[in-house]
């Protein structure tokens, strides 16, 4: 299954727009590509937009990526800004919860707009988020 990453260097702030086929292999890789290119540019500040085609994955599938992930990346990222414009239900939410269990940075939207807003209202100095500006909670 292949991915593609588009990476735009914003003032405080990396926005990567994923797209390609959504599996849990696709996941892992543009996970592992977003380590190495935060890494690359030193910017640890994230917006993801994920526009992956095909069926959503399961609840299972989501908490497995999640967990193995923020394992990966605790202390890593100092905010993550995320968006799925696929996402169906309470999905989003629930990984959400599982990273943030994780002490994993991160805080789900509904839109690129709304993650944008968090992102620029939140410290760039701060390790922890703050409580979303406008976040669908």
């Amino acid at each position: 299954m292949t991915h593609k990453l588009t990476i735009t260097q914003k003032p405080s702030y990396l926005h990567i727009v994923v797209t390609g086929q959504n599996s849990i292999e696709t996941v892992v890789r543009y996970f592992d590509e977003i380590h190495r290119e935060c890494a690359a540019r030193n910017c640890f500040r994230i917006l993801i937009e994920e526009r992956l085609d095909g069926p959503r994955l399961g609840i299972l599938d989501i908490f497995r990526i999640v967990e193995e992930e923020s394992s990966k990346s605790k202390g890593f990222f100092k905010a993550i800004a995320y968006v799925d414009v696929n996402a169906q239900g309470d999905l989003m939410k629930f990984a959400e919860d599982v990273a943030i269990n994780r002490s994993l940075p991160v805080t789900a939207f509904s839109t690129v707009a709304k993650a944008e807003k968090w992102l620029m209202n939140e410290n760039p100095e701060s390790t922890k988020p703050k409580t979303p500006v406008d976040a669908d909670k």
